[in-house]
C-alpha cells in the first residue's frame, strides 16, 4: 500500500442480508412502474410478454455470475474501476472512474431523484418547480445520511427494501384477487397479432429495469466472507427481483390485459384505482417514493466508493481518497458526488423531461464500460488473483461470451434509441461530451506508482 493512502480503510461490516438488500434496493426502482407499458406495446402476446421478463432475469443472472468471479477474485471498494485498471491499465481505469463520477452514477442519482420528485409532488406540491425542489432535497438528504455513517445507511436500506417488497406484494395481491377490467381483456383476446413477436425496444427497457445489480462489485471490500457472500447476495437478490417482476406483470395483465397495458400511462396506478378506488393513487405514490428512496440510497452508497478509489490512487483527486473511521464512509467522495448530482438535476430541469434526459445522459457510458468489464474477465483469467480460492463462473467461456454479447446489443440499441428522441438526444450528447472531457484529465493525472 502506498504511503499516500489513508491509514483508515473500509471494514467488512456488510452481512449477506445487508448486501442482498442493497442489490434488491438498487434494482427495484420506479422503472417497474413505468417500463411494462412500453414493453407491452412492443410484444405480440401475453406469453411473449411474460417470457421476456423471465429472460431478462436470466440474462442478468448470467452477468451476475461474471461479476461474482471478478468481485471474489479482486475484492475492492473500487469495484469495476479496480477490474478495468488491472485488465487494461491505469488510463482506461481513470477514464472509467471519471465517467462514473461525472456521468454514470451521478446521472443515475439525478434520474432517480426526478422520479421521487414527480411522485412526491402528487402528494403535496411545492409549486411550479415542485419536482425539481423535491429532487434536490432527496439528493441532499440521502447524501447527508450516508455522510452520517454506513450503519445508518444500511439500516435505512434494509428497512426500505423490506417495505418496498411488502408494498409490491400488496399490488400483486390486489391484481390477483380483484376482477380485471373486462373491456381491456376482451380487446386483448380479440387483438390480431402480426409481425415479429417482440421488438428490440422491449428487451432494452426490460434490461434497464433489471439494471443495477453490478453495484455489488463496490461492496466487496466491506462484505463479510466475500468469496461466498458475493455469489449468494447476487443470486438471492436477482432471483427475488425476477420473481417480484414476473408476479407484478402477471397482476397487471390480470387486471388490464395486454391491450389495456399498452394504453396505460401509469400501470400500477390504474391497477390500484380499479381495485381500491381513489385511495389507490395515494398508495401508489407512497410505493414509488419508497422505491425511489431505496434505489437512491443504494446508488449514493456504492457510487461514492469509486470516487474514494480514484482519490486514493490519483493525487489530482487526492481529497476524495479519505475514509472516515467514525462514519466508516468516504465523506469527501460522498459530498462531491452529491454536488455533481444536484448540478445535473438543475441542468436536466431545463429540458421537457428531466428523467428521460438523465437516462439518455448515462446510457452510452454505462453500457460501454459494462462491455469492457465483461471482456476483462477473459483478460484477468491470465493474471494472479488477489484471492486464490475465489468463485469461478460456470460454463466458461460461454457464460461471459453471452454477457458480452448482451452488453454490445444494449450499447448499440440504447444509444440509437436515445439519439432518435428529444430530449434524449440532448442528454446523450451531453453525456458523451462530459465523458470526452475526461480524456485530457487522463493525461494530466498521474497515478500513485504504489497504488493497488
Amino acid at each position: 500500500m502506498s504511503n499516500a493512502q489513508p491509514a483508515v480503510a473500509p471494514r467488512p461490516t456488510l452481512t449477506l442480508i445487508d448486501a442482498a438488500a442493497m442489490i434488491v434496493g438498487i434494482v427495484i426502482g420506479a422503472g417497474i412502474f413505468r417500463a411494462p407499458s412500453i414493453v407491452a406495446g412492443s410484444t405480440s402476446t401475453e406469453a411473449v410478454f411474460i417470457g421476456l421478463w423471465v429472460a431478462g432475469g436470466l440474462i442478468s443472472l448470467v452477468g451476475a455470475l461474471c461479476y461474482a468471479e471478478l468481485g471474489s477474485a479482486y475484492p475492492s471498494a473500487g469495484g469495476e474501476y479496480h477490474f478495468l485498471t488491472k485488465a487494461y491499465g491505469e488510463k482506461l481505469g481513470f477514464l472509467f472512474a471519471w465517467a462514473r463520477m461525472s456521468v454514470v452514477q451521478t446521472g443515475a442519482i439525478a434520474a432517480i431523484a426526478f422520479v421521487f420528485g414527480d411522485y412526491a409532488t402528487q402528494l403535496y406540491s411545492l409549486g411550479p418547480k415542485s419536482s425539481v425542489i423535491y429532487a434536490l432535497i432527496a439528493v441532499a438528504g440521502v447524501t447527508l445520511l450516508n455522510v452520517r455513517g454506513t450503519r445508518e445507511s444500511k439500516t435505512l436500506q434494509t428497512s426500505l427494501t423490506l417495505a418496498l417488497a411488502i408494498a409490491i406484494f400488496a399490488v400483486i395481491i390486489a391484481g390477483f384477487t380483484h376482477g380485471g377490467a373486462a373491456a381491456p381483456k376482451a380487446a386483448a383476446a380479440a387483438a390480431a397479432t402480426s409481425g415479429p413477436p417482440f421488438s428490440q425496444l422491449a428487451l432494452i427497457f426490460i434490461l434497464l429495469t433489471y439494471g443495477g445489480w453490478n453495484e455489488a462489485a463496490y461492496l466487496t471490500a466491506e462484505m463479510q466472507d466475500t468469496r461466498r457472500n458475493i455469489v449468494r447476495a447476487l443470486l438471492f437478490g436477482l432471483t427475488l427481483v425476477t420473481v417480484l417482476y414476473v408476479l407484478l406483470n402477471l397482476a397487471y395483465l390480470n387486471v388490464l390485459g395486454l391491450e389495456g397495458m399498452k394504453a396505460s400511462k401509469a400501470l400500477a396506478s390504474d391497477v390500484m384505482k380499479l381495485t381500491f378506488g381513489g385511495a389507490g393513487a395515494v398508495v401508489l405514490s407512497v410505493i414509488v417514493i419508497g422505491a425511489s428512496l431505496s434505489t437512491l440510497n443504494a446508488t449514493v452508497f456504492t457510487g461514492s466508493r469509486t470516487n474514494y478509489a480514484l482519490g486514493r490512487d490519483y493525487p489530482l483527486f487526492g481529497k476524495l481518497g479519505v475514509w472516515s473511521q467514525g462514519a466508516n464512509a468516504p465523506i469527501p467522495a460522498l459530498l462531491m458526488q452529491g454536488a455533481i448530482a444536484m448540478v445535473l438535476v438543475l441542468l436536466a430541469s431545463m429540458t421537457p423531461d428531466g428523467f428521460e434526459t438523465m437516462v439518455a445522459y448515462t446510457a452510452g457510458a454505462f453500457w460501454l464500460f459494462f462491455l469492457l468489464t465483461g471482456i476483462s474477465l477473459f483478460i484477468l483469467r491470465g493474471h494472479t488473483p488477489t484471492v486464490a480460492d475465489h468463485f469461478k463462473v460456470p460454463l466458461y467461456p460461454i457464460t461471459p461470451i453471452v454477457f458480452c454479447a448482451m452488453c454490445a446489443f444494449m450499447l448499440y440499441s440504447s444509444v440509437n434509441y436515445a439519439m432518435s428522441k428529444d430530449p434524449g438526444s440532448f442528454g446523450a450528447l451531453l453525456g458523451i461530451g462530459v465523458l470526452l472531457a475526461g480524456i485530457p484529465l487522463m493525461f494530466i493525472a498521474r497515478r500513485n506508482p504504489d497504488a493497488n
